[in-house]
């Protein structure tokens, strides 16, 4: 019998991808001047303020609070009627000094012998059902938000959006679990006030239909634009009127979108947030790490969909194992254990394995804090950074790099196909 399922995502101006986008502008500053540098930065962001937490160990020294400003300035929050102001909004920093005691645990004489940050589980999947291995109510959920994001820059065709937003993506699959539709699509979208809220509701709802969807399509494949049927419900604005959000409307806080950052429900996760952590910290490069792996091999043909887990022990530098689930999608006459041993002679799974060969020790991470860390496109770009003392740097850095497809080859190779 077929079924449904359903992703959300949320726009760079909700509250936890303020606080999420924050954090990580701080790791690109303290690793764009000090590479090394070992960083847990938590952000929490509410009416008028943001309050920094944390903990670094580094040699540079940050104007945290022009690099938080300069973030939510980027973001959209620019106008005092939000309550929440680039310019005026209070900033309060209660950074301190990494503990010794969990640096001893990492921080080795040789770099290779580097422990992992912390303990725990972590999760990598991929699937076939879109070009990008991303699971596809949740690309798609993402992908409208972006549109809207754009829209909003544009302020042409719908000029009243303001920076909070969600949306919400259900497909109906079919027994052998392939998409056949769209069922309903769900967005909200901050807005500016109207004069008339039967008018708002009205206006705000043809738009999102018949301006914004159709842009969605447009940048999807044919196949997938089959999905968008006549027959999809949807439920735009469903509350009414949606004035008050961002920081003012709701506090958000570093970490509490990590399915939105990951896949959408689909797979698994190990319960640890990605921004405002060094790559030290396993909960992050881990999960890249794991991603990458899950992608290259269902890009080589290993399977149709799986799961890759990875687990560590705090300041032990190797795996406690490595778990695959490929859901019974396997075309290669090995069970899922054996492909799990396969996986631990192509990649070097030890932290400074996964810094190394995925790059993570460069400032690539502001990229990451909103519309998901996975199913992006690698890139080359060059990033300017200002110091606390006026200095700038350029540094050129590759952007997602654990979503190359570099490794298919070595896959195939391993596998004999």
């Amino acid at each position: 019998m077929p079924y449904l399922f359903t992703s959300e995502s949320v726009s760079e101006g909700h509250p936890d991808k303020v606080a999420d986008q924050i954090s990580d502008a701080l790791i690109d500053n303290f690793l764009a001047w000090d590479p090394d540098s070992k960083v847990a930065c938590e952000t929490l962001v509410t009416t008028g303020q943001v309050v920094l937490a944390g903990e670094v160990k580094s040699n540079t020294y940050l104007d945290v609070q022009k690099i938080t400003r300069d973030v939510i300035r980027k973001i959209g929050y620019t106008k005092s009627e939000y309550m929440f102001e680039a310019n005026s909004c209070g900033i309060l920093s209660a950074i301190h000094e990494q503990s010794s005691d969990i640096n001893q645990g990492v921080d080795r004489k040789e770099k290779q012998e580097q422990g992992a940050g912390d303990q725990g589980m972590m999760f990598g999947y991929a699937t076939d059902e879109t070009s990008n291995y991303m699971p596809l109510a949740l690309d798609l959920a993402h992908k409208i938000l972006i549109e809207l994001a754009a829209l909003r820059r544009e302020n042409k065709e719908i000029p009243y959006l303001r920076p909070d937003a969600k949306s919400q993506v259900t497909i109906e699959y079919s027994d052998d679990h392939q998409p056949i539709r769209i069922d309903a699509i769900v967005v909200s979208t901050q807005h500016d006030d109207f004069a008339s809220e039967e008018e708002m509701q009205d206006k705000i709802r043809e738009d999102i239909i018949q301006i914004l969807i159709p842009r969605v399509k447009a940048s999807i494949s044919p196949e997938l634009q089959s999905l968008f049927t006549d027959s999809i419900k949807y439920h735009i604005n469903p509350t009414g009127k949606f004035v008050i959000g961002g920081p003012h409307g709701d506090t958000g806080l570093t970490g509490r979108k990590i399915i939105v950052d990951t896949y959408g429900g689909k797979g698994a996760h190990g319960g640890g947030a990605f921004s405002g952590k060094d790559p030290s910290k396993v909960d992050r490069s881990a999960a890249y790490a794991t991603r990458h792996i899950a992608k290259n091999l269902v890009a080589a043909g290993i399977c149709s969909e799986i799961l890759v887990q990875v687990s560590y022990a705090i300041g032990v530098k190797d795996p406690m194992g490595i778990y695959v689930n490929t859901y019974g999608t396997s075309k290669v006459s090995l069970s899922d254990g054996e492909i799990a041993s396969k996986i631990t002679e192509i990649f070097d799974m030890t932290p400074y394995g996964i810094e190394t060969r995925l790059k993570l020790r460069n400032p690539i991470y502001s990229e990451t804090a909103a519309y998901g860390h996975m199913g992006r496109d690698p890139e080359v770009v060059t990033k300017e950074f200002v110091g606390a003392g006026g200095e700038k740097k350029q540094i050129e850095v590759e952007l997602f790099t654990w979503e190359k497809l570099d490794y298919v080859n070595k896959v195939k190779a391993a596998f004999g196909i």
